[in-house]
């Protein structure tokens, strides 16, 4: 499904990937693992176009996308959900959720403001609040929910729970359980490995804008000398 192959991107002068390469296939959940400032925000902004890459190829569902404007990438079928959430502050929870929301595929069970409220009653209880008033928690069931409303092929999450107190981290988890029993291609980014191991196929450990380590969860869980010295876990 997507295909992330040698992409060398750059701030400027400074590079920050170093021939990236990493894979997602369809109906699988996998992760970018690594310390801070490794390079795992700039693959997902190289993905999404914010920072195209200067070298390599970025390909969805085999079309081209690394030469393309985030618009256009986002309609082809990538949800992200941002570092920060992102969310509109000047938009209230509905609005927000009605903002991008598009069934472009033809999904027959298409993502609808009535399924986000039931995945997180919270944002229904609050649904002509201002987004910039909601808990951080909240926020990011409203980034969750405003990128589901796309109808996305591939759900992107950059620090999937950074931030949140354990009983909301625990509601985000569970959310990408259950969107990966239906069948949602995601690519994660969080630092809480032993939840990501829970739900996750694969896993990608970035170090120094490269990858440095892949495997899949069994092969993870068996490689304590990577975690300990990779994630220090």
């Amino acid at each position: 499904m997507l295909n992330v192959h040698a992409i060398d991107t750059f701030y400027g002068s400074s590079q920050a990937l170093f021939g990236m390469t990493l894979e997602v296939k369809a109906n699988e959940v996998v992760t970018l693992l690594g310390r801070n400032g490794m390079g795992k925000t700039t693959t997902v902004n190289s993905i999404m176009g914010i920072v195209p890459p200067r070298s390599g190829h970025i390909s969805f569902e085999g079309r081209e996308i690394d030469q393309l404007p985030s618009h256009q990438i986002a309609q082809a079928g990538i949800g992200l959900i941002p570092e920060g959430r992102q969310v509109f502050p000047n938009l209230n929870v509905t609005e927000n959720l009605v903002a991008t929301a598009a069934n472009r595929f033809n999904q027959p069970t298409p993502w609808t403001i009535d399924r986000v409220f039931e995945m997180f009653p919270e944002l229904e209880a609050r649904q002509g609040g201002m987004a910039n008033l909601l808990s951080g928690g909240e926020q990011q069931m409203l980034a969750i929910g405003r990128a589901l409303m796309t109808n996305p092929k591939l759900l992107i999450l950059d620090e999937a729970t950074e931030g949140l107190a354990p009983l909301i981290r625990r509601d985000i988890w569970a959310c990408l359980e259950r969107l990966k029993a239906e069948g949602e291609s995601i690519l994660v980014i969080d630092k809480n490995v032993d939840d990501l191991m829970r739900i996750a196929d694969r896993h990608y450990i970035v170090e120094r804008g490269s990858v440095v380590w892949t495997g899949s969860t069994a092969e993870l869980r068996d490689r304590e000398d990577i975690l300990h010295d990779k994630l220090g876990v």
